[in-house]
């Protein structure tokens, strides 16, 4: 292992500043994973860190299972560790946190840092895979180290404390926003569930009311009985009742029982013998009035 941190300071780095400050270095590597280590630094200690992610790696490799691709960014405010696609943030190793970086001369793929972890306060060891570029990423670092801490020296150290702050809040922002997300979940569980209830809980046997039964023409047949209770009111007021018939039989002039063809419903006969009745009416009209013509003329003589 070479530590990146050792080289003369009066050496051209590779990068200007204003890439490292203002911007960010990106490169493409393999993650073989991160596992805690009991020094912040040490040769031997990544190098162990090295060799039990390697045997991880193999395992995981004859199930099957890929070696993750990522993105490195790398600034004098830190090194993020990002998906290709996406751009989801996977790790943010602020660069005051990291304590130790570099590639191994055996294997010149592999490049590795040592940062203390933010919430549980373990130092862990991140390992990476790059066939072409392990070694400029390692410099890469040392170089935004070197920037980060002429900064410290210009600032008076309240640089880095505002980094600091910063780095907290946005901690914090994204600590919000997963909450909040949990909760709007929980929400709309909790909306699901209700509709269910209110569908169980409805009244099942309930049954809306039967409009009355139409025809074939989609008209409400004919009752006798309920047609004067049906009739709908004018203005207000109730239909006049109809008068009903005398009960009194009425004989003719010959004293025979006249014929009322109306004493009958017409409903009750076909429209053939309701023809004969309407004529039979006719006939009957003119009968009363040719007696009552004659018993006038009676009277005058």
């Amino acid at each position: 292992m070479n530590r990146a941190f050792s080289r003369k300071k009066d050496k051209t780095w590779m990068h200007t500043p204003e890439a490292l400050s203002k911007h960010f270095i990106p490169y493409n590597a393999k993650f073989l994973g991160s596992t805690e280590v009991e020094q912040p630094k040490g040769t031997e200690v990544v190098r162990d860190a090295v060799r039990k992610l390697k045997f991880a790696r193999h395992i995981k490799k004859s199930e099957g299972q890929k070696i993750p691709k990522v993105e490195l960014q790398i600034s004098i405010y830190g090194v993020k560790i990002l998906e290709p696609k996406t751009k989801e943030v996977q790790h943010n190793c602020q660069l005051h946190r990291i304590s130790f970086c570099a590639d191994d001369k055996t294997d010149k793929r592999i490049f590795t840092f040592i940062c203390k972890d933010s919430e549980s306060n373990k130092h862990l060891c991140y390992v990476f895979d790059s066939e072409k570029c392990a070694e400029e990423i390692t410099l890469t670092i040392g170089q935004a180290f070197d920037l980060a801490y002429r900064k410290f020296l210009e600032s008076g150290g309240k640089d880095v404390e505002t980094r600091k702050q910063i780095a907290g809040l946005q901690k914090r922002i994204q600590d919000l926003e997963t909450e909040n997300m949990e909760l709007k979940n929980k929400v709309q569980d909790l909306e699901n569930q209700l509709r269910v209830t209110q569908v169980s809980t409805s009244p099942a046997g309930s049954m809306t009311p039967k409009s009355p039964s139409t025809d074939i023409f989609d008209m409400i047949p004919f009752s006798p009985i309920s047609h004067q209770s049906s009739m709908p009111t004018r203005n207000g007021t109730q239909p006049p009742p109809v008068p009903s018939r005398s009960t009194e039989i009425k004989r003719d002039l010959f004293g025979a029982e006249p014929f009322d063809p109306f004493n009958c419903g017409a409903a009750d006969f076909p429209p053939d013998i309701q023809s004969k009745l309407d004529e039979m009416q006719f006939i009957y009209g003119r009968i009363q009035t040719d007696t009552n013509y004659m018993k006038l003329i009676e009277k005058r003589q």
